[in-house]
């Protein structure tokens, strides 16, 4: 296994992968800035829906999210560059990391995935050639790495992959009743909007769906599919740029194909004045057991998180409880309503929340989850108990999953006030899923 780990090997991949990396970072943090992102989601509202726990992160007023992200932007120039490299990308990883926790109303499987990913760049020496801080420190200068970078990464991906393509086998898609629901979305996109709306796209998406998340890498390693499935990937990933809109993730895909072609074609392609190391010699280093202590730990964390809905109770397309980090991915369309009232312990008197002014119309949409629920019904608490008016709180929240008969999520008749906030097992005031869901 150490010499497995342990060998040295061409870090070409690992440098352009930095490149591409830190290209692709600065403009997601640009871009969020200049697609109305940050305001929508952190200037705007009134109200934040952090990640329960992380009540601490809080947006910055006005102009100050607008600097922070403009800032992660430059990071992302200076890990492109190579310059202070290690400062650069545990600045980064913090900013964006303090970003995802400080809000869910944008939730996306794919910025828990970017966290990932920055950690990887993190602990990598991805600055040792080709570099700002090579070329300063001679010293620092390498054109050699360990193969569990190699490793690290692929294994990581192929989690991701086969999580989101399993997740994908429930009755409403392998049926095509959601991908024709997410197409219906699309209908008025320019050219193509008619042509997603057939029936025989669904069925691609149905079973491409599947089958190229759950081969994509096993292909990718074998040499005789390698190139075949990299030209797939690139119309895949182009599909899913232009019909989903997610921002900088299908090029990111795309980027960590450098770590499956040989080393030396890399090389050859994309850095050809940079000596080629071919000697694979093998050295230990002192820090080995830890490196491999954090391995297992990482990859124990990593299988376990997305089959932790498995083990509460309920189904996990409801309740939502297990959701996130687990990689399902454009995997259900929710609809409904949600209408708030409060009685007035004092005076008995009872009215309805006028919900647009705590929160955005894009925020409202929390509403039909059970976590942002409990999370308003503590705000409206507090809200309420600054003006030391004692209160009970009812709801009336319905919901519809992938274009069925909205119901109750949980009974009107319960004082919201008296919930609990389960963050590992299931919350019972939460309804039983519907008969009709599959």
């Amino acid at each position: 296994m150490n010499k497995i780990l342990f060998k040295q090997v061409d870090n070409s991949p690992l440098i352009v992968f930095r490149i591409i990396f830190g290209l692709l970072i600065a403009l997601e943090a640009w871009g969020a800035i200049a697609t109305g992102w940050v305001r929508r989601t952190l200037v705007e509202p009134k109200f934040t829906f952090n990640f329960i726990g992380f009540d601490f992160l809080q947006p910055i007023p006005e102009p100050g999210m607008y600097i922070y992200f403009g800032l992660m932007g430059f990071f992302g120039i200076l890990i492109m560059l190579g310059v202070k490299y290690r400062w650069s990308i545990i600045a980064y990883t913090v900013l964006w990391t303090c970003v995802y926790l400080m809000q869910k109303t944008s939730y996306n499987n794919h910025y828990y995935l970017l966290i990932l990913l920055l950690v990887f760049m993190c602990i990598v020496p991805a600055h040792t050639y080709f570099s700002y801080d090579a070329r300063k420190n001679p010293n620092l200068r390498s054109i050699k790495m360990p193969n569990w970078v190699v490793l690290f990464l692929i294994a990581q991906i192929w989690i991701v992959y086969t999580y989101s393509s399993l997740a994908k086998f429930y009755p409403d898609w392998l049926d095509g009743t959601f991908p024709e629901l997410l197409m219906k979305g699309r209908a008025h996109y320019w050219l193509i909007g008619d042509l997603l709306q057939d029936q025989w796209v669904h069925v691609c998406i149905t079973y491409f769906g599947v089958l190229f998340d759950l081969l994509i890498v096993p292909l990718l390693l074998w040499k005789r599919t390698r190139v075949t499935i990299f030209w797939i990937s690139i119309f895949f990933h182009l599909f899913n740029s232009i019909v989903f809109q997610i921002g900088i993730f299908p090029y990111m895909s795309l980027a960590f194909t450098v770590f499956f072609f040989p080393k030396q074609y890399i090389q050859q392609t994309f850095l050809k004045s940079k000596p080629f190391y071919s000697d694979e010699a093998y050295a230990l280093p002192k820090s080995a057991p830890l490196i491999k202590t954090f391995f297992t730990v990482w990859f124990i964390l990593q299988l376990i998180l997305p089959l932790r809905h498995h083990f509460i109770k309920g189904e996990v397309l409801w309740t939502e409880e297990g959701h996130r980090a687990s990689w399902r991915m454009m995997l259900r369309s929710k609809t409904g309503y949600a209408s708030f009232k409060v009685k007035d312990l004092s005076t008995g008197v009872t009215s309805y929340v006028k919900l647009e002014e705590y929160l955005t119309q894009k925020q409202r949409r929390q509403l039909i989850k059970p976590d942002g629920v409990w999370q308003f019904t503590q705000h409206l608490k507090q809200d309420y108990a600054a003006r030391e008016i004692h209160i009970e709180i009812y709801a009336r929240i319905k919901v519809g999953v992938n274009g069925r008969q909205p119901e109750f999520l949980i009974d009107p008749k319960l004082d919201l006030t008296k919930i609990t906030w389960n963050y590992f097992s299931h919350n019972d005031w939460i309804l039983p899923q519907p008969k009709s869901m599959p």
